[in-house]
């Protein structure tokens, strides 16, 4: 496919999930003629037909020969997770990073190995030496790198591999977060005061410590986007 077609074929992809995605479509409802979304979208059959064989691949559509194209599911139930994470906003990934990183906390504080330990006492100065050289990409590198090593020390692979997905739109969200308040000392602090509770075998401290640390980042969220009224 060629990379102008692939890319129409993206973006028609993505205006029939934000439709789907706000009701325009909804699960059981049957989308329009092929030509009237040719009309409606812009764009050619082929393309068209690519984006449809897609989202009926995925199980969003259902083609029903000599019927129409039915809505089958929400996008979300057939998107893969990196593409899902792609558009997330920033609330909803902090709300999702507090569900995994306090239970994280408690079982590394729980599960960790000598090895564990020297790891995260590397990956911790690394992180408090970026942050204070001023340096942005060494310290979001060194941010996520330390929270992987975390879920890492849990040894349960299934959560350190669903962490390390989510890590990449965690790093964005930080990027764009930081960019406008950069940490200060208290939260560099709490860094090191999570992994001095996760090598001393404390899963309290350690779950307590990471919820102090989100609810900073809550703050600055609400800081830097006010809720519109």
């Amino acid at each position: 496919m060629a990379i102008q077609r692939r890319q129409l074929v993206e973006q028609v992809l993505d205006q029939l999930q934000q439709q789907i995605s706000a009701g325009t479509y909804p699960p059981g409802s049957r989308l329009p003629t092929e030509a009237q979304l040719m009309e409606e979208l812009g764009v050619g059959r082929s393309t068209v037909r690519e984006a449809v064989r897609v989202l009926a691949h995925s199980g969003v559509l259902d083609v029903r020969q000599g019927d129409g194209t039915y809505v089958r599911a929400h996008p979300s139930a057939g998107e893969p997770l990196a593409q899902r994470l792609a558009r997330a906003h920033a609330p909803d990934v902090h709300e999702v990073r507090r569900a995994l990183e306090v239970e994280i906390a408690r079982l590394a504080a729980l599960r960790r190995t000598e090895v564990d330990i020297a790891t995260l006492r590397r990956l911790g100065q690394q992180r408090r030496t970026a942050l204070a050289s001023n340096d942005g990409e060494a310290a979001l590198d060194a941010d996520i790198a330390l929270h992987c090593a975390l879920a890492d020390a849990t040894h349960n692979p299934v959560l350190a591999d669903l962490y390390r997905a989510f890590a990449t739109t965690l790093r964005g969200a930080l990027a764009a977060l930081w960019s406008e308040r950069w940490p200060d000392e208290t939260v560099a602090d709490q860094h090191d005061t999570l992994v001095d509770a996760v090598i001393a075998g404390n899963p309290h401290a350690a779950a307590a410590t990471v919820a102090h640390i989100l609810d900073r980042h809550q703050d600055l969220l609400e800081c830097v986007r006010p809720h519109k009224s």
